[in-house]
């Protein structure tokens, strides 16, 4: 076992404060990582606060951990100590069911293995996350960060990134089409960069007038503002996919109307009930679809990193003191970031 600090939240009530604690014994397969960067996601939030009744304290939120290699294990083939790398959303799965052996480990038939708050397969320990200084990981598990991208701003890629990307990939996005984007933050920001270096045309929907220059300045081609019924009805029918980011309850209703038939509309965002109510005939009258979508795989969580080096797509980054940490949680539940915040792990290096 190894020392190691990080920062943890006692209970649903508690801010996050400084902790030691044990990682564990690295297995032949293992990398040990010197964790260097951590996005910020809002899921972490959610977990620290015990939002979703799933909790197991402490937690020790952080999924989107870029570091440097320090060791590897006997069976470790693709790694070797110095190597920049990155952990995303998840860290085992059964890796023998039909989706793993696909490379869809996200939908692990056994449920994945979450980087935090997940129960490791081995021995039963509960993970701990990236607001941490190190961190032992499965091989499998562990992707490759390319060197033309700034490690601090492809953190958020390995979450925010791949959970636009992978829709867009596995819905067939294609030069061309017309791509609405439901939502101007950390994922709604990354969903309009990939969707237009796919070629396609791309229109931000947001509730705020204040956001159009920006949405704008991300690359989209036009906005909408969704509480514009004149707008919204000159929307009508005429895009593609919707990719909707909105982790809150909304209503589906208006956007469906503004798909052409077969039209897909894809939630990243939204966990909860859709409320208010869906209007079936809005699907059955012009053959859309309403799915879904989690993160990637570990192959295309690589596919994604690769894709943004040749691309020249990073995640917009606000840098943060992990002392800050709290501060920084306050300010996200206001959407009071452009797009993402990430820690700086010299910061709890230097404490």
């Amino acid at each position: 076992m190894a020392t190691a600090k990080g920062y943890a939240a006692e209970s649903a009530d508690s801010k996050l404060a400084p902790i030691s604690f044990e990682r564990r014994e690295p297995r032949p397969d293992d990398v040990s990582i010197e964790i260097d960067y951590c996005g910020v996601c809002h899921t972490d939030i959610h977990f620290a606060q015990n939002d979703w009744g799933m909790t197991e304290f402490p937690v020790m939120p952080g999924h989107e951990i870029i570091g440097r290699v320090t060791a590897i294990g006997p069976d470790v083939t693709d790694y070797k100590v110095g190597d920049t790398v990155g952990v995303g959303c998840m860290v085992d799965s059964c890796r023998s069911c039909s989706a793993c052996e696909s490379g869809l480990e996200q939908y692990c038939l056994d449920g994945m293995t979450g980087t935090y708050n997940g129960v490791d397969r081995h021995d039963g320990s509960i993970t701990y996350g990236g607001y941490s200084d190190k961190v032992v990981v499965s091989e499998r598990f562990v992707v490759k960060v390319p060197e033309k991208l700034d490690p601090a701003a492809a953190a958020p890629i390995l979450c925010a990134g791949i959970t636009t990307y992978s829709p867009l990939r596995h819905y067939g996005v294609k030069a061309g089409d017309k791509v609405g984007v439901i939502g101007m933050g950390g994922l709604g920001h990354m969903g309009v960069k990939f969707a237009k270096a796919l070629g396609a045309e791309v229109t931000i929907f947001t509730r705020s007038e204040a956001k159009v220059s920006e949405a704008k300045k991300q690359g989209a081609d036009h906005v909408i503002i969704s509480t514009d019924d004149r707008q919204m009805k000159a929307a009508a029918e005429s895009f593609d996919f919707m990719l909707d980011t909105v982790p809150v309850q909304h209503d589906l209703n208006p956007y469906l109307n503004c798909l052409k038939y077969d039209g897909t509309h894809i939630l990243v965002g939204l966990l909860e009930p859709v409320d208010p109510a869906l209007q079936a005939g809005a699907l059955v009258m012009k053959r859309r679809v309403l799915g879904g979508s989690l993160i990637g795989g570990m192959p295309e969580t690589q596919e994604v990193l690769d894709f943004c080096a040749e691309h020249g797509i990073t995640c917009d980054v606000e840098m943060l003191d992990i002392h800050n940490i709290n501060d920084a949680y306050e300010r996200m539940k206001k959407g009071d970031v452009k797009y993402r915040f990430v820690i700086d792990m010299q910061t709890l290096k230097a404490a």
